[in-house]
């Protein structure tokens, strides 16, 4: 594996022979901290964020069982 600094990007050369699912995982997570890095939201916006999600679910769901 190599790992080169340009002006603009950082170039990763990885032998063929390594999964290419591995890699795409990789590059996910790559994304996501990058985007993430930008992201003004603090956690308890997030687990506001999550915590509407669920109830909005359980309404869905529970309508769907008649409850």
């Amino acid at each position: 594996m190599k790992i080169e600094r340009t002006k603009n990007e950082v170039i990763i050369t990885i032998p063929a022979a390594v999964n290419i699912d591995d890699l795409q995982d990789l590059a996910d997570l790559i994304e996501y901290k990058q985007i993430a890095s930008r992201s003004k939201a603090t956690q308890l916006n997030v687990d506001d964020l999550v915590s509407d999600i669920k109830r909005g679910r359980w309404e869905k769901t529970k309508s769907k069982l008649d409850l």
